[in-house]
């Protein structure tokens, strides 16, 4: 679809990095946007920020883990613009907790942003599509949605956003319902998402402690995001498949080749293995000796200090 002045787009997690970018990217085109997020002072910044490119803009505070607050960012689209052509599910967190033995809230929280939070985009906004004529929805997953290796609950959540997403473009090209699907599948990307647990949501308790893993090794995944790619380059491909009507966004082909490789060990029937190296972080070999000099020097001070 043309992505033209008049139109609108609604944009979860659009306070920051890819959403911002995507925000920023469709109003460039003269679309209005809405703007949707957890943290009101930074969305409201964002709003005010987007607004300066010469559209109307709309800053709804939204927790896309809730069914209701999605439905009411919906309901108030519609009521500001009459309609809406493009709905970017992208909000996402990630959590640094030991998956299997730390607290199972972190969990949910994840799913809940992750998978659910697509889940009630797609519910709330698909009808509002295809009522006005048609439209095109994207759904920001990750790499990590198809191959996995950046933390369980991250992993899950991201597979479960290319898989619903693939049966929601199956089913609405077969019955010709005129909406596009994309699905964003990126690698690093120079986002705060390393910092999401900044917005962890009081009512599911204190917020768990991060792994001993995570504490020793996660200064190479926060450089990694920090040297990733720009979020309007992202952007200007999420733009480029809506256009085109174009179902994958991957944008970076270093970390496809890497999930080849996975489907090939499918394939072949093979055991899971571990990646020797990323892109962008140091070898396997090079962070486990990391990890375990760190614990064989804590362990040593441990025991001066207790002589």
């Amino acid at each position: 679809m043309e992505l033209a002045p008049g139109k609108v787009a609604v944009v979860t997690g659009a306070a920051s990095g890819i959403g911002l970018a995507l925000a920023e990217r469709f109003a460039q085109a003269g679309m209005h946007v809405v703007l949707a997020d957890i943290e009101t002072g930074a969305l409201d910044r964002a709003a005010e920020q987007i607004a300066r490119l010469g559209v109307d803009t709309l800053a709804v505070r939204t927790d896309v883990s809730q069914e209701a607050e999605v439905q009411a960012l919906a309901a108030a689209a519609v009521d500001r613009f009459g309609s809406v052509q493009v709905m970017c599910n992208n909000a996402g967190v990630a959590a640094k907790t030991d998956p299997w033995l730390g607290a199972i809230s972190s969990w949910e929280w994840v799913m809940g942003v992750n998978f659910w939070g697509v889940v009630h985009g797609i519910r709330a906004f698909l009808p509002l599509l295809v009522a006005g004529g048609g439209g095109h929805i994207v759904n920001t997953a990750s790499i990590a949605g198809l191959m996995p290796g950046f933390g369980a609950s991250y992993d899950a959540s991201k597979h479960a956003v290319v898989a619903i997403s693939e049966d929601l473009f199956l089913d609405l090209s077969q019955t010709g319902v005129p909406v596009g699907v994309s699905v964003l599948c990126p690698g690093w990307v120079r986002t705060d998402l390393m910092s999401s647990d900044r917005n962890w949501p009081t009512d599911r308790g204190a917020k768990p402690d991060d792994s001993d893993m995570n504490a020793l090794l996660g200064h190479h995944f926060e450089r990694a995001l920090a040297e990733g790619t720009p979020p309007a380059a992202i952007a200007d491909q999420v733009a480029d498949a809506v256009t085109a009507n174009r179902f994958w966004v991957l944008p970076h082909d270093d970390f496809l080749e890497l999930a080849i490789r996975r489907w090939h060990l499918v394939s072949e029937k093979l055991d899971p293995q571990p990646h020797e190296a990323m892109p962008g972080l140091p070898s396997r070999d090079e962070m486990l000796a990391e990890a375990l000099a760190a614990i064989t020097a804590a362990a040593a001070e441990t025991e001066t200090g207790s002589a």
